[in-house]
């Protein structure tokens, strides 16, 4: 069963596809899903999930607004709001050049979710050789809408651009990843939640489908409860998404550690179920208007992000 706030971002999920930015953060918003640093990572992957069995766009556009507080957080201290939505990038894109009141950057930013709703964004940057972290007002940089993956529509990963913009001081310092060591598993927990929830989202579609009228295509069974392989595949598929679902609370559980392969594992494994649930349904789940499709191109296009990408969670192996 989902709950009415995955339902209605569910309504408003094809509205935030086609505009390519999030159409119900008013709704996520009053959810909490911009204040998740004051949850337990258990309860923060919890309310990702739950937001990504609606939208995975707006699931997404809440968890990496958590990881840029953390790292503002960790390095700048508490100079974003509690509740505002906030966009970030960890890969430093910008070189900064020390000046009088401050330092003056320069740089691209690729793939910043929800650059063009945040307030604020966070950007790794280099300064005289020390990577570090920079804040800066939206209105400091500039938009540049290169975002056209075929998943994840709505997340408005754009290309964020500073022209030698003057960071004061106080808002830009080096980066010291021992304050960070204890938050790695939670950033990545950020990916796999709205991965775990749009799994979970597309279930909901299959659960529907055999809840309805349907029956298997050319069959003799009267709907698709009737069918022994129909009932097989969606076990299977529910069995995947229930154990990607407990690796996930399993790991917010369990606190700092190399989960990678784990949560490699749980992003397979909704993939996994996501191809039988297509299998279900036939060559009718990539219709535009079956939201089945939608689920699969996003879980297709988060599951591949570096948290959660198999070869690199191997790579990392000693």
């Amino acid at each position: 069963m989902t709950s009415p706030l995955a339902d209605t971002l569910f309504a408003h999920a094809a509205e935030t596809e086609q505009q390519g930015r999030p159409a119900a953060l008013d709704v996520a918003h009053k959810a909490g899903a911009f204040a998740l640093h004051d949850r337990t990572p258990t309860e923060a992957v919890q309310l990702l999930a739950e937001m990504a069995r609606g939208c995975p766009s707006t699931s997404w556009v809440a968890g990496t607004s958590l990881t840029g507080k953390i790292f503002t957080r960790r390095t700048l201290g508490d100079v974003v709001g509690p509740d505002e939505l906030m966009a970030g990038s960890g890969t430093p894109g910008g070189r900064g050049e020390q000046a009088f009141g401050g330092v003056r950057v320069t740089g691209r930013w690729a793939n910043v979710s929800a650059c063009e709703d945040a307030k604020w964004a966070g950007l790794a940057l280099m300064v005289d050789g020390t990577l570090s972290w920079a804040l800066f007002p939206i209105r400091d940089l500039r938009v540049e809408h290169t975002w056209s993956a075929v998943g994840m529509r709505g997340t408005g990963s754009h290309t964020l651009v500073a022209d030698d913009v003057l960071v004061p001081a106080e808002r830009v310092a080096p980066l010291d990843f021992s304050k960070l060591a204890g938050d790695m598993v939670l950033f990545g927990l950020t990916a796999l939640a709205p991965v775990v929830g749009a799994t979970l989202g597309a279930l909901d579609v299959i659960t529907a489908m055999f809840a309805s009228d349907r029956k298997p295509y050319m069959s003799a069974y009267a709907s698709m409860g009737e069918s022994p392989s129909a009932r097989t595949f969606r076990a299977e598929a529910t069995r995947l998404a229930r154990q990607a679902e407990r690796t996930m609370l399993h790991l917010a559980a369990t606190g700092p550690g190399d989960h990678g392969l784990a949560m490699s594992g749980a992003a397979r494994d909704c993939r996994q179920a996501m191809e039988l649930m297509l299998d279900l349904h036939g060559a009718s789940g990539f219709a535009e208007s079956n939201p089945l499709q939608r689920y699969w191109r996003d879980v297709a296009v988060a599951s591949r992000h570096p948290h959660l990408n198999a070869f690199l969670a191997a790579d990392r192996l000693p």
